[in-house]
């Protein structure tokens, strides 16, 4: 597991955001392990460290639950979705500190027995699950002594997810997805992306940055980026920098490594006041419905 820090504070002061309707949202880092109960724990107390510091919406990393020593591992521990040790935490946690928790990825019955739904849930600040999300693209990467094949394990799923929520209307995504702007096209007009991951340290080093402010920027909404971040005990190396961008793509907080979460305040007013000075979304021409 990572070492266990608070936020290293990069925050930046909300230039005209930190008003009154202002609401503060999380993304937890941790550095998963192959033990279900383990990270569990370890979910709980960072999410509690959120709570602490004011957010109302807490969102995991994508395999908080277990990074197993091999790839199969988590079709060992997946679950029907609607019961589970898994989504009993995520549950009872948002309930306990009436909050709203995104799960980043939960792995959840497939067609095939030898794979998962790699599954974003949503939960409100009553327990109750109001949103699925299963990830659509799936990582695969051939680089020197890297190789991986998320389909030999995962099964991909096809429906495009954005709710309307106390916070604004949320689009989900997980992880690869990140790699095609469509996905977040296809939402419509949302006011905070959710992109739980996972990144390698190769293509995380890369391109993560760059991507996270990207999808802000193009979509005038704010990102929320929870993510693993650490060495990892199957040998797996994650690139962490969770971190949460407004929607004119200014990093409001990160974390470079370990475990911790980041902490922002998210503002719609701020976000309308930008698509009125720049309404990019409704100059689009392509793809735009007539």
């Amino acid at each position: 597991m990572g070492t266990r820090l608070r936020s290293t504070r990069t925050q930046r002061k909300d230039s005209g955001r930190s008003d009154a309707a202002a609401v503060r949202i999380a993304a937890v880092q941790m550095a998963s392990g192959p033990r279900v109960e383990s990270n569990l724990k370890e979910a709980a107390w960072l999410i509690e460290t959120a709570v602490e510091q004011g957010a109302k919406l807490v969102a995991l990393p994508e395999y908080f639950g277990i990074m197993g020593m091999k790839d199969t591992d988590k079709v060992s521990v997946r679950e029907e979705f609607g019961q589970g040790p898994i989504q009993e935490f995520l549950s009872e946690t948002a309930k306990k500190h009436g909050i709203w928790i995104v799960g980043g990825s939960v792995p959840l019955v497939a067609s095939s027995p030898k794979k998962v739904m790699n599954t974003s849930l949503v939960y409100d600040d009553k327990g109750k699950c109001v949103a699925r999300y299963d990830k659509i693209h799936l990582f695969g990467f051939e680089m020197g002594d890297e190789c991986y094949s998320e389909e030999t394990t995962i099964e991909h799923g096809k429906k495009v997810v954005a709710i309307d929520t106390p916070f604004g209307r949320i689009g989900l995504s997980i992880c690869y997805d990140l790699r095609f702007p469509e996905l977040y096209r296809a939402m419509g007009e949302v006011d905070l992306i959710l992109v739980p991951s996972a990144f390698t340290e190769t293509t995380g080093k890369a391109h993560w940055e760059t991507l996270i402010r990207a999808r802000a920027i193009e979509n005038l909404a704010y990102v929320l980026a929870p993510a693993q971040g650490g060495y990892h005990l199957n040998g797996r190396e994650t690139h962490g920098d969770s971190m949460i961008v407004d929607p004119w793509g200014v990093i409001l907080d990160r974390l470079p490594r370990g475990s911790g979460v980041v902490v922002a305040g998210m503002n719609r007013a701020h976000i309308q006041r930008l698509r009125r000075s720049l309404p990019a979304l409704s100059h689009r021409t392509l793809g735009s419905k007539s």
